[in-house]
């Protein structure tokens, strides 16, 4: 098992980007990352936590995403193309979370 020993707020630009399906990626920002530690204190790790609540390894991810890399873009650069808009992201008490969703 592993534990938290600290967490800080992501600055904006970084997002996570996920697998959903053989042709389709989507970014969530990252709203903070976690300084994780095994019980042992034997290794750390860091990871970002996106803004539905997932992050790499975790037990509760959606089922079928697969984490592919956390990425940064210069806020003034604007978002990924693959970007979920943050007011449009489904909480995560409501079904799935990683959706594709139709290209413009």
């Amino acid at each position: 098992m592993k534990r938290i020993v600290e967490i800080v707020p992501a600055r904006p630009g970084w997002y996570a980007r996920w697998q959903v399906d053989p042709q389709t990626t989507r970014c969530y920002p990252v709203t903070l990352w976690a300084l994780m530690e095994e019980a042992d204190g034997a290794g750390r790790e860091v990871v970002g936590v996106d803004c539905v609540g997932q992050w790499p390894g975790a037990d509760d991810n959606e089922a079928g995403g697969e984490f592919v890399r956390y990425l940064f873009q210069t806020p003034d650069s604007g978002a990924p193309e693959d970007a979920e808009p943050p007011m449009t992201a489904p909480p995560r008490e409501n079904g799935p979370r990683l959706q594709p969703v139709p290209a413009a």
